[in-house]
């Protein structure tokens, strides 16, 4: 167990501005895995800094520890028309991932928000909420048939990342009738993703392919999650189509900075040459992103357990200290 002065020092690392940006990266995902209202707080304190892709990830922290106390922090980053968008984004989907009804009214607000990332992520947030909810009913009437417990919601597949999605899965069906629903752009958004997170869960190549042509479909907001999912999967059979998004300068900074970060995880000899090309993108997001991927690869690469390796590195550096602190002479 760490204590609190440990979680506290973590919890510093992730603050200062003056550390490597890769290293905060790894305090953030550190405090993430210990969870608990300290470092709930941690985390939040960190939503003033200067670093667009570290307060997103700040919040998709929060998100996937699903601790109801980090629900004020979510809604105020929300409500920040000062934020940006990427980071707001991150923040509505954050308030679906916790999963509490009481970020209902809230999310309900910001629907129709001006920027369209920020709309379409609420509405898939409430769109989880509400299947949530129902989820709970048909449990509670289990003795009885409910019409609302729709086929398409019974005997859906396991989530093989352990990640808190945007949207349940959809029933496992054929590559090719998962690949129409995630394409078909006159469906609901919250249907594609059900689409896209079967295929994710699927993970063959096919089913990689299939994700990968959603890298050219019209929403901003589904080629970034696409990108994301094609991360969890590691599969270098999309190497080429990420690199294609992130070397298209006209593609969404939000979108850039996924594609980088899936080629991070991906980690092969060809993903992080390209990954090399952009550490002086103009945008800043790409940049650190680019930065934060390749620390993702050599980690990867290493062998190493634990990418989340923050509380070692205090412990570390305590016992440096301490083996550092001269011998006092003892007198009698």
């Amino acid at each position: 167990m760490a204590t609190p002065e440990k979680i506290s020092e973590v919890g510093q690392i992730l603050l200062d501005t003056k550390q490597p940006l890769k290293e905060r990266f790894r305090a953030l995902f550190t405090l993430r895995n210990l969870g608990g209202e300290q470092a709930v707080e941690s985390i939040a304190a960190c939503f003033e800094d200067g670093s667009a892709l570290l307060k997103h990830e700040l919040a998709y922290c929060l998100g996937q520890m699903q601790d109801v106390r980090a629900l004020p922090h979510l809604v105020a980053v929300l409500e920040d028309k000062s934020q940006e968008a990427m980071v707001r984004h991150e923040a509505g989907e954050a308030l679906g991932a916790i999963g509490d009804p009481t970020a209902i009214k809230v999310l309900e607000k910001y629907v129709n928000d001006p920027v369209v990332e920020v709309a379409e992520t609420c509405e898939l947030a409430l769109g989880r909420l509400h299947w949530l909810e129902e989820q709970n009913k048909n449990k509670l009437n289990s003795t009885q048939v409910s019409s609302d417990n729709k086929e398409e919601d019974v005997d859906l597949p396991e989530n093989p990342y352990k990640s808190v999605d945007p949207t349940p899965p959809a029933r496992v069906a054929s590559v090719e009738e998962l690949k129409a629903t995630l394409m078909d752009e006159n469906l609901p958004l919250f249907k594609r993703y059900r689409a896209m997170f079967t295929l994710r869960n699927l993970s063959t190549t096919d089913a990689v392919l299939a994700l990968a042509e959603g890298l050219k479909c019209s929403s901003a907001l589904f080629r970034h999650e696409i990108a994301y999912v094609l991360g969890q999967i590691q599969s270098p059979a999309c190497v080429e189509a990420l690199t294609q998004n992130l070397r298209d300068l006209a593609e969404s900074s939000m979108v850039r900075h996924e594609c980088a970060e899936a080629l991070g995880a991906i980690a092969t000899p060809e993903a992080m040459s390209v990954l090399q090309e952009f550490l002086s993108d103009t945008e800043r997001v790409v940049r650190e992103s680019c930065v934060v991927a390749l620390d993702m690869s050599e980690h990867e690469n290493s062998g190493q357990f634990q990418y989340a390796d923050g509380l070692n590195k205090v412990e570390t550096k305590s016992v440096e200290v301490n083996l550092s602190t001269p011998v006092q002479a003892v007198t009698s």
